[in-house]
């Protein structure tokens, strides 16, 4: 079965599976009275991420989650304790949870299905918080960019990629921009890390590969699409570049049971010369994980991760600054604020073409190593 031969009735319909302050207005300015100024959101996908996206979401004062969607009974009710929600409206079609007097909706489900949930909740007219990746292949991201192209400008379309809203990542890239490193020169990504996915038997197939959507191309985009794409968004804002080409190779070396790959190694071309290289594994042992990525200029680097921005300026020089916390909060904490502020951003567009770098990345590797370039896969 793939996922074109999967009806919305057979899956969720339905669904499935700091440093920086922002300034907060008093709710019933902006909402009402107190008694109806917090926030209603609905979460789309009560898996893992879902329930820690909402978990967030519902400890924040000025929100509550009050609905959740799930196919799978279990994945409620653990979003039901991870989330520490009393009540929630529970349901098994997303259509219904769209159409119900939620604010906002987050949509968690497993990557393929983002283009179908991001385009019915923006026909909803609902305030959108969506897990990357955009979708798993060209039509799925050219899918959510035509959506957030209708979407009400007066509702906050925003996607999860962390970085973007990170106190550490924000001070990287006003240092790239105030030339704190010189002219940019060369840069470089990885993601090199254990399995996080750990595969679950179930006698039924269809179920099976609902609840194991990782191990799938078709449902995953594989790993470089479903994790890599958070580095692939960094490359692209720093850059301020989409890439001409990749050449690149990856292969299976300990995960034989999963159609995705579990190593790769890619290089990209961009514009002004600009070369990089990424990497990423999802074999390392425990203790040799290394996430982030490097900016090199003609007077420093910049070493950017989700722990620390690291400012090497010379031989003795070197400036660390730590983050905070886990910066799915500053994500979060700043859709929320959006919401409440009456100040939407809509970064549908982007957030497909980091995507696509992905994609870009995927396709030479599946052709063994033949060059791959933006304009030959994507058209344009």
């Amino acid at each position: 079965m793939d996922s074109k031969n999967l009806s919305r009735r057979n899956f969720l319909s339905g669904g499935t599976a700091a440093a920086t302050t922002f300034t907060i207005v008093a709710p019933q300015a902006v909402r009402g009275s107190q008694a109806n100024s917090k926030i209603t959101l609905g979460l789309i996908g009560s898996g893992n991420r879902g329930s820690y996206d909402a978990m967030i979401v519902n400890a924040d004062p000025r929100a509550r989650v009050t609905a959740l969607c799930d196919l799978f009974d279990d994945r409620i009710e653990m979003a039901k304790q991870r989330i520490r929600v009393d009540n929630p409206a529970v349901y098994k079609d997303y259509e219904k949870l769209l159409a119900s007097d939620v604010d906002a909706v987050l949509i968690a489900t497993p990557p393929f299905e983002h283009p179908r949930h991001l385009e019915a909740a923006v026909q909803a007219r609902k305030h959108i918080y969506c897990e990357k990746p955009m979708g798993v292949n060209v039509e799925g991201c050219k899918r959510v960019i035509a959506a957030g192209r209708k979407a009400d400008p007066k509702k906050c379309l925003s996607v999860g990629f962390q970085q973007r809203y990170g106190p550490v990542y924000l001070e990287g890239y006003k240092r790239l921009k105030e030339g704190a490193i010189g002219p940019l020169a060369n840069a470089r990504a990885y993601w090199i890390s254990g399995d996080p996915f750990k595969r679950i038997p179930y006698p039924d197939p269809k179920i099976e590969k609902l609840r194991n959507w990782f191990c799938y191309r078709d449902y995953s985009g594989d790993f470089i699409v479903e994790q890599d794409c958070h580095n692939f968004d960094v490359l692209h804002w720093f850059l301020g570049a989409q890439p001409i080409r990749a050449i690149g190779y990856g292969g299976r070396k300990v995960r034989t049971s999963m159609e995705i790959l579990d190593h790769l190694t890619l290089s990209f071309e961009f514009p002004d010369g600009i070369h990089v290289n990424f990497e990423a594994n999802q074999l390392t042992p425990p203790g040799g994980a290394k996430v982030g990525e490097e900016f090199t200029g003609t007077k420093g680097v910049l070493e950017t991760s989700r722990q620390r921005l690291v400012h090497k300026k010379g031989p003795k020089e070197v400036e660390t600054i730590p983050s905070k916390r886990d910066i799915t909060y500053d994500g979060i904490e700043a859709f929320l604020t959006r919401i409440e502020q009456n100040d939407p951003e809509n970064v549908a567009e982007r957030s497909a073409l980091s995507t696509m770098f992905a994609i870009l990345g995927r396709t030479t590797i599946y052709n063994n190593g033949r060059e791959a370039t933006w304009k030959g896969v994507f058209g344009a």
